[in-house]
């Protein structure tokens, strides 16, 4: 079963076995709402299968319990692993919105057909997604590519292909 990341476990929280969270998913009321299934993840490994029993804004991060874990002590060895969803739990997106997983490792070409690199991060810094390009040739910096229709001209998911539009100042020669 592939699964996909949607939030961090950085402590317990109390001694009833919540635990604090933070989150990495645009669909948070959907991901964590009550009666859910999620995964916690120990790197790669699937840990436990848990159902979500309250989730609530807590200083800055989240707070998530789980049926059955009433107890500190039952959610302690958690902390450091990462919650996430199974493949088919993905909610379609609409047209021209994609997933992390989907965007990070297709190759960036400009309007010539040019390569330029490989996405290999996302930052989701403000209004929109910033993807991070490892850029083809090693004696240049990472070029950040705003994710706007100004710049990003067509996502093809089959051929593994973007193709933008360097607008000029956005990858200045070093």
């Amino acid at each position: 079963m592939t699964y996909y990341k949607i939030a961090r476990i950085v402590n317990t929280f109390g001694i009833r076995g919540q635990l604090k969270i933070l989150v990495d998913t645009d669909f948070m009321e959907e991901r964590f709402k009550i009666g859910n299934i999620l995964y916690i993840l120990d790197g790669d490994k699937m840990c436990a299968k848990v159902q979500v029993a309250s989730f609530a804004p807590h200083k800055g991060a989240y707070l998530v319990a789980f049926e059955g874990y009433n107890q500190i002590n039952q959610v302690e060895g958690f902390k450091g692993m990462t919650l996430a969803i199974a493949e088919e739990d993905q909610a379609e997106l609409e047209e021209g919105a994609y997933y992390h997983h989907q965007i990070k490792g297709l190759t960036v070409v400009d309007l010539a057909g040019t390569t330029i690199g490989k996405i290999k991060e996302i930052l989701t810094l403000g209004s929109n997604d910033v993807w991070v390009v490892d850029p083809k040739d090693k004696d240049r910096k990472d070029l950040l590519l705003p994710f706007i229709d100004d710049v990003v001209k067509d996502v093809d998911l089959e051929k593994e292909i973007v193709t933008v539009d360097i607008l000029e100042g956005l990858w200045d020669e070093d």
